[in-house]
């Protein structure tokens, strides 16, 4: 049974950073692009970054480029998500999801994770 789930978040003053693992079960991280999305009470739900399953070609939205990092844990069978400089407008619920067939930010991925709340306030 093919299972995603989120760790890491949590409570992270304005310039702080975090890191989110999604922890995959039921097939192997390599075979599939995995990607990282959010919603933000109120508002629609945003791809964030997303990794082509060969572990190449990360992509990321405007609004983290340059601040987030997704990479790929093979030993662990997770990918990561590395947010640094995290702001206010960053807090959401964020979900992995996963596709063998698509890739990229704007892909309707198969499975998903439960998600992870990230709150970034004073």
């Amino acid at each position: 049974q093919l299972q995603l789930v989120e760790s890491g978040g949590g409570l992270v003053q304005p310039g702080g950073s975090l890191r989110l693992a999604c922890r995959v079960s039921g097939f192997n991280v390599s075979v599939y692009s995995i990607a990282w999305f959010r919603q933000a009470p109120g508002k629609e739900r945003e791809a964030v970054s997303a990794m082509h399953r060969s572990g190449l070609f990360p992509e990321y939205a405007d609004s983290v480029k340059g601040r987030f990092t997704i990479s790929r844990d093979i030993p662990n069978n997770a990918v990561n998500l590395q947010m640094n400089s995290l702001k206010p407008e960053d807090t959401a619920v964020y979900y992995c999801a996963a596709s063998r067939l698509v890739w990229g930010l704007s892909a309707e991925y198969d499975y998903w994770g439960q998600g992870t709340q990230v709150t970034v306030s004073l």
